[in-house]
Parts: structure tokens; C-alpha cells; sequence
């Protein structure tokens, strides 16, 4: 699998939220090698752009990898409250949305979280009820995003500024569930969504697509959902990290090896976690926009960081050097090249 690391700007655009004011134990001095975890408590979201961690946990890929240590998989259906438990100390590892991974680490000045592998690429959308039909047709409306300074929420507000309808567009944020019965209930005209709450919306609701983020982007490809490791379990513990990367990409080939089975795993997760399945349809569209992938595409962070900042979440010049550490991923990596037959 191949893993592109960009060289990130060396000066981005950081935080102006309230910073992490206490002083870690890590920040103190060395940290040393203290071998496998007891245990790791890990965070992931109910979601189709979550599906690697849906499938790791539904087929027991994470829990086989990791062995004698203990995962304890935590939901968070919303970003903000995921970047708490990291600061807080009490989340290890999570899969978590670009924009509050950022957010993570500008809050902590750089120092409380890395970001160590990718997961999704793709999986959002603006859609509206018919009859907005241009970007226009937005003005004097309200557009919902799942929770404010999420990953969709930056970017509906980056993208109403580079369209000139900041000032002429009111954001306001739901619960993607409670966006979909306000949709059908004719109380929302539009919601930048990611899967598989923008697919509901066409298939069940009558929505239109009007923007996929996807073709706002190089290619494509754009990171919606990423893996964040607290750095002090990092240092800690490298060879827990390792394991749950070889677990994330054991989830990834098997999943593309076996497409029908891994939408089974994702809905028989999502029935567990929310209480109802998906219908066929809807997964099957959700799936087809998104790509499961390690690659963290580092490419994309400094335009990221720009639209956190143009979206008002962030205001400040920071650097983000060692954001992104794949040093665990390429050593899980380089494993996997030296059994590989010849």
C-alpha cells in the first residue's frame, strides 16, 4: 500500500480555541518505552466514513492484533467531544474527522496528539431540496452541518466564501439524524452531510446533490477521516500503535478483498450502535464514495488548516512540523514488504 507523505507548510493557520492549560507528564521530560499497553481506548463514530473502524471491530481485526491488550472502543458522534476525551486523557487513539484532528493539535500547541494514518478519503456532500439547483439558490437560506468546527462544517464554510455567499448564508449544526426528520419534515432545505447521512437524504428524502466535496479536490481524494494517537500513548506505548495499524490495515485489504461481507460488517455495527441497519441502497451508494485508505494525504492539510481558518474555527499562525508521524506505519509497512513472497 502506498503511503504519501507530503511536506506540510512549514507556517499554517492554528487555533484561536481555548488551549489545553495544564502541563503533561511527557512534556516534562523523556518518555520511555514501556512495552504493550494493558490496554486501549479507542474512539470511532457510527458512521460509513468510519467503516475501517467498523469493520476492525466487527471482525475482531483491531482485537486480534492486539493481544493481551485490552481494546475498549468508545462511539463519539461528534467531533468536538472526541478532541475533549484526547485532551482530557482519557481517549488513546480515535478515528476522528481532518478538521477536529487539527483542532486537537492546535488546542494542545502541537504537543497532545499525532496524527499516524490515514483511514477515508471522500464521503461528504451538499444536498438540497429541489429547486436549488446553483449555489445562488442559497442565499437568505440556512445550511445545516453535523456540529460546529466538524469536518463538513469547515468546509460548507470555506466553500461559501470562495463562493461569495459567506454573509448571505446562515450555518446552523444538528444531529445528522435530526437533520434527516427535519429534511422530510420540509424544515431543512440543505445539509453538507458525510455517509451515510448525505445518501439517506437522496435516497429516502428526495435530496439533490449539489456539491461533492470530492470535486473540490486534486484527484478526488481529500482526507474525511483520519487516525489520532495521543502522543504520550504513542511514546509509551510504540508497539500497541503498531499493532492497531496492522489491525487497520488487515480491516482495509479485507474489505476490498471482500466488498459485500465489509457493507455487512459496517450495517451490522451501525445496528448495534444506533438501532437500525441502513437499507441496501443506501450502503451501497455510501460505499461508492468512499475509498479506505492508510494514506493520510498530507497533501491536503495545509489547504485544510486555510479553510479552518476562513471558516472562523481557527485564527491564529502556527506550526503544524509533526502533525503527521508515520514512523509506525512505515515500520508496520516495511513488515509487510519483508514476508511478502518474492
Amino acid at each position: 500500500m502506498r503511503v504519501v507523505v507530503a511536506l506540510l507548510a512549514l507556517v499554517l493557520l492554528a487555533s484561536g480555541c481555548t488551549r489545553v492549560q495544564r502541563t503533561e507528564a511527557w512534556e516534562r521530560g523523556p518518555v520511555p518505552d514501556l512495552g504493550p499497553a494493558a490496554q486501549l481506548r479507542l474512539g470511532y463514530f457510527p458512521n460509513v466514513t468510519h467503516a475501517s473502524a467498523l469493520v476492525g471491530l466487527e471482525k475482531g481485526f483491531f482485537a486480534g492484533e492486539l493481544g493481551g491488550t485490552e481494546l475498549v472502543p468508545t462511539k463519539f458522534t461528534d467531533g468536538a467531544t472526541e478532541v475533549s476525551a484526547f485532551l482530557g486523557g482519557s481517549l488513546d487513539a480515535g478515528f476522528i474527522g481532518s478538521g477536529p484532528a487539527l483542532n486537537a493539535f492546535a488546542r494542545s500547541d502541537g504537543r497532545a496528539v499525532r496524527l499516524v494514518a490515514g483511514a477515508t478519503s471522500g464521503g461528504a456532500q451538499l444536498v438540497t431540496a429541489p429547486g436549488i439547483d446553483s449555489p445562488a439558490d442559497l442565499a437568505g437560506r440556512v445550511v445545516v452541518t453535523p456540529a460546529l468546527g466538524n469536518t463538513q462544517d469547515i468546509a460548507l464554510k470555506a466553500w461559501l466564501a470562495e463562493n461569495g455567499l459567506a454573509e448571505a448564508v446562515e450555518v446552523t449544526n444538528r444531529d445528522p439524524a435530526q437533520t434527516f426528520a427535519a429534511f422530510t419534515q420540509g424544515e431543512v432545505q440543505a445539509a453538507w452531510l458525510p455517509e451515510p447521512w448525505a445518501s439517506r437524504l437522496v435516497l429516502d428524502a428526495g435530496a439533490r446533490v449539489l456539491v461533492d466535496e470530492a470535486d473540490l479536490w486534486p484527484g478526488g481524494r481529500f482526507p474525511t477521516t483520519v487516525l489520532l494517537v495521543r502522543t504520550r500513548f504513542l511514546a509509551e506505548h510504540p508497539q500497541t500503535v503498531r499493532a492497531l495499524l496492522r489491525g487497520l490495515l488487515a480491516a482495509d485489504a479485507w474489505a476490498g478483498e471482500h466488498p459485500a461481507e465489509a457493507k455487512a460488517a459496517v450495517n451490522a455495527q451501525l445496528a448495534e450502535l444506533v438501532g437500525k441497519p441502513l437499507s441496501g441502497p443506501v450502503i451501497d451508494r455510501a460505499f461508492a464514495g468512499i475509498e479506505l485508505t492508510t494514506d493520510p494525504i498530507g497533501a491536503a492539510f495545509p489547504a485544510l488548516a486555510q479553510h479552518a481558518v476562513t471558516a472562523g474555527i481557527t485564527r491564529r499562525p502556527m506550526d503544524l512540523t509533526g502533525f503527521i508521524d508515520l514512523t509506525a506505519l512505515d515500520a508496520v509497512l516495511a513488515e509487510d514488504r519483508s514476508t511478502a513472497p518474492n
